[in-house]
């Protein structure tokens, strides 16, 4: 069976609902990705969830929910001295803050049993991790798990590394831009946003983004401008700029980078080609950020779904 593997951290997730009230749920960016990918892959794919968890209520809740999603759970290990993180999203004019309360989150122990996370990584198609996957770990944990990722590249799958820099998670810039950069040397597929490398490394424009993350060995990068256009280089081909339609309103962008990753693994995943792939990304990310929340079932247009 082809299979979509997703790896870092589910948390918690409490969302705004009006008058001071919040909903629960569970919710974080490579699993949102993952949820999104289950929607939109057919039936015979498997998506997957690699994560650690606590064996309390709310974790048992948290991987029951996965499971319920359609999402593969067998990849999570459970750890019995922690459990798993929680955040609370603020919202102002449909742009999103967080507040996070992840000190004994057992996500953080993701990289520690190196046999655990190759057999987790073995065998899949494509292979989807963040920024945040990174940041949370120790730094000799993100030379581990990079190693297994560079393994189960050289093995034949895909990786996607989407950068999605959380500043408050990591020591210092130069940790940053050393985590990024090892993550993107692993990877076959980079999703930046020049807001952040402009920040981080001071990007004059996308063209300096594609060429160190090419230079790295990415051979497809599809660099994101908020509501702006992307721009999507593959090696061999140059670059090419996709603009997305406009959205008549924006509610909440809390999963629109997540989304946009599900729908372009999707789309390659289906043998279509990279500029498909990624216009019908943007379409699924201008859906999700019409509504609240991370998860928004009504996004999907068309997709073999559950």
């Amino acid at each position: 069976m082809s299979s979509v593997l997703a790896l870092g951290e589910c948390m918690v997730e409490l969302a705004p609902t009006g008058g001071g009230l919040y909903r629960r749920g569970f919710a974080g960016d490579t699993f949102n990705t993952a949820w999104y990918a289950r929607r939109l892959l057919p039936a015979d794919w498997s998506v997957a969830y690699a994560s650690c968890v606590g064996t309390d209520a709310v974790s048992r809740e948290m991987v029951d929910f996965m499971a319920a999603e359609g999402i593969d759970t067998a990849p999570i290990r459970r750890l019995p001295d922690r459990t798993v993180g929680l955040y609370m999203i603020a919202l102002a004019g449909g742009e999103r803050s967080f507040s996070y309360w992840r000190g004994q989150s057992a996500a953080r122990a993701l990289a520690d049993d190196p046999d655990w996370l190759d057999a987790a990584l073995s065998g899949r198609n494509f292979i989807h991790f963040s920024g945040i996957s990174l940041a949370i770990l120790r730094p000799d944990s993100r030379e581990r798990l990079c190693d297994a990722l560079a393994c189960a590249r050289a093995a034949g799958a895909r990786v996607v590394f989407d950068t999605n820099l959380r500043p408050r998670l990591w020591e210092d810039e130069d940790a940053m831009r050393a985590g990024l950069t090892l993550g993107a040397s692993v990877a076959d597929i980079v999703l930046p946003s020049f807001d952040e490398e402009t920040a981080l490394f001071g990007d004059a424009d996308p063209a300096a983004t594609i060429a160190r993350y090419g230079g790295l060995g990415a051979g497809l990068v599809a660099v994101k401008q908020g509501a702006g256009p992307v721009v999507l280089w593959q090696a061999g081909g140059g670059a090419t700029t996709l603009t997305p339609a406009p959205v008549p309103r924006v509610v909440d962008t809390t999963a629109a980078g997540d989304s946009f990753a599900a729908g372009l693994i999707a789309g390659l995943a289906q043998a279509q080609s990279p500029r498909e792939a990624a216009a019908a990304a943007m379409a699924l990310a201008g859906r999700v950020i019409r509504a609240p929340g991370a998860l928004v079932r009504g996004a999907i247009e068309g997709g073999a779904a559950r």
